[in-house]
């Protein structure tokens, strides 16, 4: 159970964006980034600036992406800014950085999207930085997104995880953190999996294999007695996680899933279609579904307003058996009051909107036929 010394909640876009450059700016040894995907716009440009000018002063600089990712990234991207991502990635090499695109071993874990999706920034200051956040606009000017920064042990144990994606992570990077001390006082429990180190040659083909965090996040949902509340990108869990959540209702628990709106992707709707071809199972069991309209890229539940779990795990089938996924929880008083505090902003901004069973019935013919024709597709998307 790795513990912390001081923790911050970063839900404010421009505190996270600043507060990860500051770091960076702060490192005089080594700097460690995994993140889903980088994308060359302003954000981009800036952390790229940022990680060559630490490696460029002797800062020992590692940039983690996921393959698959920088793949969906690019269609975000002309080829002007992809050709130049390419070269600032090179020139980040050159310099003696190291910039890993992590890509699982089977060939068939590579075709059906296996990766990486785990967000941890993590230097010799002994501070580390851990949520849902991509290097992107949408994240920082966009989405909603949740990360935390904290010191102590918990950021030794963030640290090691890397090893599991891709990272190469020095030993001497690790002993060189500060040691544990008496202030370490906030407790957290890690869970982390990457299902493409345990699947044979099929991938996540006929896959039975135990995901941790899934198995945890399904214990959070089952524990809760009054309310549960969580964030999703897009909220299509895999069908245990489902099931688990619909039953919740049923047995009289206050279910309420925020996650985006059909519009918050603008080039695709079909991560939403998935999503919406749950909601008659959803909605029957008597869950509350909110949609936000610009994205609900955080990823948090919430149980009876006192256990919180948050990190990179979407309620998704890829979360669950094609991508490397982590998320912390506690029980800290400290931890949960600030998540207590953001669903409430949830709940009361106007813009959400609220998909009641009426409102659901309502969706014009065509709308219902694509959710259910490309819906029993869920898995794909």
């Amino acid at each position: 159970m790795p513990t912390a010394a001081t923790f911050v909640p970063l839900w404010d876009r421009a505190d996270e964006w600043a507060h990860r450059l500051r770091h960076i700016r702060d490192a005089r040894r080594f700097l460690y980034l995994s993140a889903f995907y980088l994308e060359f716009d302003r954000y981009g440009q800036d952390m790229l600036n940022a990680l060559l000018d630490a490696q460029r002063r002797g800062v020992a600089v590692q940039l983690i992406l996921d393959a698959f990712g920088q793949t969906l990234g690019g269609v975000l991207m002309t080829a002007a800014q992809r050709r130049a991502l390419a070269l600032h990635c090179e020139q980040l090499i050159r310099a003696g950085g190291v910039v890993t695109h992590y890509r699982p071993a089977s060939l068939v874990q590579r075709l059906t999207g296996g990766g990486q999706h785990v967000k941890i920034q993590v230097s010799d200051t002994g501070e580390v930085l851990f949520g849902s956040s991509n290097i992107t606009a949408s994240s920082y000017e966009g989405w909603h997104e949740y990360s935390v920064a904290m010191t102590g042990p918990v950021a030794r144990t963030l640290l090691d995880s890397l090893q599991h994606i891709g990272g190469i992570v020095d030993p001497t990077h690790l002993d060189a953190l500060p040691p544990d001390d008496s202030r370490d006082d906030l407790a957290f429990d890690y869970w982390f999996c990457n299902p493409n180190l345990t699947q044979a040659w099929r991938g996540p083909f006929g896959w039975r294999g135990h995901n941790e965090v899934t198995q945890q996040v399904i214990g959070m949902v089952k524990s809760a007695r009054h309310t549960l509340r969580i964030t999703s990108f897009y909220f299509k869990p895999t069908p245990s996680l489902l099931r688990a959540v619909a039953a919740a209702a049923r047995r009289g628990v206050r279910v309420e899933v925020f996650h985006s709106h059909r519009d918050a992707l603008p080039t695709t709707d079909l991560a939403w279609i998935a999503a919406a071809s749950t909601y008659t199972d959803l909605l029957d069991a008597g869950v509350q579904i909110y949609e936000h309209p610009t994205g609900e890229h955080s990823k948090l539940i919430l149980v009876d307003d006192e256990w919180v779990a948050f990190g990179s795990y979407n309620c998704e089938d890829a979360a669950h058996d094609r991508l490397a996924e982590a998320m912390l929880a506690s029980r800290d008083s400290r931890v949960v009051a600030p998540v207590r505090e953001i669903f409430r902003q949830l709940t009361d901004d106007p813009a959400q909107v609220h998909v009641t069973p009426e409102l659901y019935r309502q969706w014009p013919r065509r709308l219902h036929a694509r959710v259910r024709i490309l819906g029993r597709f869920k898995w794909w998307m």
